[in-house]
C-alpha cells in the first residue's frame, strides 16, 4: 500500500463465522492464506486502516468513485440493501442515464436497419436505403450526434378494420431510429409490466390473453361478476407531458428522451400517432400506472388488459361499481383518460376480448371473423383465409370453418397443421 493513501485504500475481508463482526462490512485479515473460511467482505478504508464499521450511502463519492474496481454483482447487492436504510430510494437508482450513445452508435443503428427492413426489402424506400447503406448509416449517425435530427413527414392514409383510423407511416430512415431505441428500451420498460398485459409485447399477443382469460375464469364461481372497461379513444387522448415523465421515470438521458419524444409529436394538443414503432411501448409504459393501481391498490387477483381494454374478473357486483368509480377518478387525475364503455355480467356469460367468445368450458371466434372468413374463401384469398384460420387455431370455432371450406368451391389450400381436422371432419 502507498504510504499516506490510508484514506483511500478499499479492503475485502469480513469473517462469516463470527457474530457480531460477520458481514461485508467487518475485514478479518489474520487468518493465514490456506485458512478455509469464507473471508469475504467488503470496506472502505477512511482515515485508518483499523477503523470501525461504517454505513455507506450510495451517494458517497468516495465510495462511488473506489467502488468502480469492484464487481456489478456486488454492487447490486450493496445497492439494494444497505445498512440502516428504511425508506425506498434505492429505486431512484433503477432510473438510467447515459443511453445515448449506446443507442445510437453506428453497431446499433445496423441492426437496427436490419430489424427495419423485415418484410419491407421490396419496397422502393428500403431499397434506396439500401443502395447506400454506409451513406446513409453514416448520415443518420452524425445528424443524431450533431442534434440536427429531425424526422420526416409521415405518410397518412385510413383503414377501416377493425375500426375507422387514420395511420401515420414513418419514412424508412425514421423507421430505423426507431428500431434503434426500441432496441434499448425495451427491456427497461418490459420488466415494469405486468405478467397479464399481453398487448406489443415479445412472446405475448392475443393468444395468451384469451389462454389467461379463460383460466381466470374458470378460477372464479359462476356468480361472481366480471367488469370490463375501455378507453375512449385511447391513442388520439394521451397527453404527451405526462408521456414524458413516465418515460423519464426510467431513463435519465435528456438527449435521448428529446428524440424519443420526437415521435409522439402530432399537430393535435394530445394523442400519438398510430403506426410509429415506438406508440406500441407508449402505450404500455402510459397504460402501466392502471394496472399497478389495479393490482397494487384494489387488489384484484384476477386481471388483463390488452392496450386500452382491460377486465377485473372475480369480483361482487358491489365490488363492480365501487371499483369502476375508482378507476375513473384514477384515469381522469392521473392520465387524463375518460372511459368509452363498461360493461359488468356475471362470469358465466363469459367475455367478448382480444377477438374471441370466452366461456369456461369453450371459445368461439367473433362472427364478424367467420363470416370474413366465408368471403376469402369464396375470392380465393389464400393468406387472409390462412390468417383466421391461425386466429381461431385453438377455438370451437375451427371445426365449422374447415366445414365452410369443404362446402364451398376454392382453391384455398390447407396448411399442415390443420390437415387432420380436415380429414376429421371429412367422415
Amino acid at each position: 500500500m502507498v504510504k499516506g493513501s490510508a484514506s483511500k485504500c478499499v479492503l475485502s475481508g469480513g469473517n462469516w463465522n463470527n457474530t457480531s463482526n460477520a458481514g461485508v462490512w467487518n475485514s478479518n485479515w489474520n487468518n493465514n492464506r490456506t485458512n478455509s473460511n469464507n473471508n469475504v467482505g467488503f470496506r472502505c478504508d477512511c482515515k485508518s486502516s483499523n477503523s470501525a464499521k461504517r454505513k455507506w450511502n450510495y451517494r458517497d463519492v468516495s465510495f462511488l468513485h473506489y467502488a468502480k474496481s469492484i464487481s456489478s454483482a456486488f454492487l447490486v447487492g450493496v445497492f439494494i440493501r444497505k445498512s440502516g436504510d428504511t425508506n425506498n430510494e434505492e429505486l431512484k437508482l433503477k432510473r438510467i442515464g447515459n443511453l445515448f450513445e449506446t443507442v445510437f452508435s453506428s453497431e446499433n443503428l445496423y441492426l437496427a436497419y436490419l430489424d427495419a427492413r423485415k418484410g419491407k426489402r421490396k419496397k422502393k424506400a428500403c431499397f434506396d436505403f439500401e443502395v447506400n447503406l454506409g451513406f446513409h448509416l453514416k448520415n443518420l449517425h452524425d445528424r443524431l450526434h450533431a442534434g440536427t435530427y429531425r424526422p420526416g413527414p409521415y405518410k397518412e392514409f385510413t383503414v377501416y378494420e377493425p375500426k375507422e383510423r387514420v395511420i401515420h407511416a414513418p419514412a424508412f430512415m425514421d423507421t430505423v431510429v426507431q428500431h434503434a431505441i426500441y432496441r434499448v428500451i425495451y427491456k427497461i420498460f418490459d420488466r415494469t409490466f405486468i405478467d397479464t398485459s399481453f398487448a406489443c409485447r415479445k412472446g405475448m399477443g392475443t393468444h395468451k390473453a384469451s389462454v389467461y382469460t379463460q383460466k381466470a375464469l374458470r378460477a372464479c364461481p359462476d356468480d361472481s361478476y366480471t367488469l370490463m372497461l375501455d378507453i375512449r379513444k385511447f391513442f388520439y387522448s394521451i397527453n404527451r407531458a405526462i408521456l414524458k415523465k413516465l418515460v423519464e421515470q426510467k431513463i435519465k438521458d435528456r438527449r435521448l428522451v428529446d428524440i424519443m419524444m420526437m415521435f409522439a409529436e402530432m399537430e393535435t394538443p394530445d394523442g400519438i400517432p398510430i403506426g410509429n414503432l415506438l406508440s406500441q411501448i407508449y402505450a404500455l409504459i402510459y397504460m402501466n400506472p392502471i394496472d399497478h393501481f389495479v393490482k397494487r391498490v384494489l387488489k384484484i387477483k384476477h386481471y388483463v388488459r390488452y392496450v386500452d381494454d382491460f377486465i377485473l374478473i372475480g369480483i361482487t357486483r358491489d365490488q363492480c361499481l365501487s371499483f369502476r368509480e375508482k378507476i375513473i377518478i384514477f384515469l381522469k387525475e392521473n392520465l387524463k383518460l375518460k372511459l368509452s364503455k363498461s360493461t359488468i355480467q356475471k362470469v358465466k356469460k363469459g367475455l367478448n376480448f382480444v377477438g374471441y367468445r370466452t366461456w369456461k368450458s369453450k371459445k368461439f371466434i367473433r362472427k364478424h371473423s367467420l363470416y370474413k372468413f366465408r368471403t376469402m374463401v369464396k375470392k380465393g384469398n389464400q393468406q387472409a383465409a390462412v390468417s383466421i384460420l391461425g386466429h381461431a387455431k385453438y377455438t370451437n370455432s375451427l371445426p365449422y370453418m374447415i366445414n365452410i371450406l369443404k362446402g364451398l368451391k376454392n382453391d384455398i389450400k390447407i396448411p399442415k397443421g390443420y390437415r387432420r381436422i380436415y380429414h376429421v371432419c371429412s367422415r
